[in-house]
């Protein structure tokens, strides 16, 4: 297998797996959707789609996710969250459930919910950092935003004074769902990152 042919999980317990799968397909990777922690170890990067963030994190410990991924994780393995993926990777969240626990893989502070309800639900052209070829069409459905970062998160696009997408090393997260939008450009850009360093960290 080659750097340029990635083997890409998205994490399959709830949310828009399949259009993240149609997505990396599209981009010529193998996807595959994880539900077990064997699974894990076959894997350069994975993918942590939108849903609802608290059954995703509770679905975690169901399925005996929650230590073998955050390893993985620890070890490297390059991720990218959109939306409720966003809150997943998250070091803290605000305005979740006292039982919501994140998996800590990016030193930000995310809140839940934050630009409103489904009804309040919107679309917006942004100019992300690191992608050519013009604004990306982002659609936010009760979307987080990004309250904090640490010093070595780097911001790539806002909404109003607001991150919505951010990146630390090999870690990727938005805050709205560019899996619904048609447009692959920050899956290219996530696969960039996966095939610049060392095959499946951590194995």
């Amino acid at each position: 297998m080659s750097p340029a042919d990635p083997v890409i999980g998205v994490l399959a317990l709830q949310g828009d797996v399949r259009e993240h799968l149609i997505a990396l397909a599209g981009l010529g990777v193998t996807a595959r959707p994880i539900r077990r922690a064997r699974e894990l170890a076959e894997l350069d990067g994975i993918v942590i789609p939108g849903g609802e963030s608290t059954t995703i994190c509770r679905l975690l410990d169901v399925f005996e996710l929650r230590e073998p991924l955050t390893a993985r994780l620890r070890a490297g393995l390059p991720a990218f969250g959109s939306c409720a993926g966003m809150i997943v990777l998250a070091s803290q969240i605000l305005d979740g459930r006292p039982d919501q626990v994140p998996l800590g893989a990016i030193d930000i502070v995310v809140r839940r919910n934050a630009f409103g309800r489904q009804v309040d639900s919107f679309e917006s052209d942004l100019a992300i950092a690191g992608i050519d070829g013009g604004p990306v069409r982002a659609v936010f459905i009760r979307a987080p935003w990004v309250e904090r970062t640490g010093p070595d998160v780097q911001v790539l696009a806002r909404v109003g004074e607001h991150p919505v997408a951010v990146r630390q090393g090999r870690v990727l997260v938005t805050s709205f769902h560019p899996e619904v939008a048609g447009d692959d450009r920050l899956h290219e850009l996530f696969l960039s990152m996966v095939t610049s360093g060392e095959r499946r960290p951590g194995t």
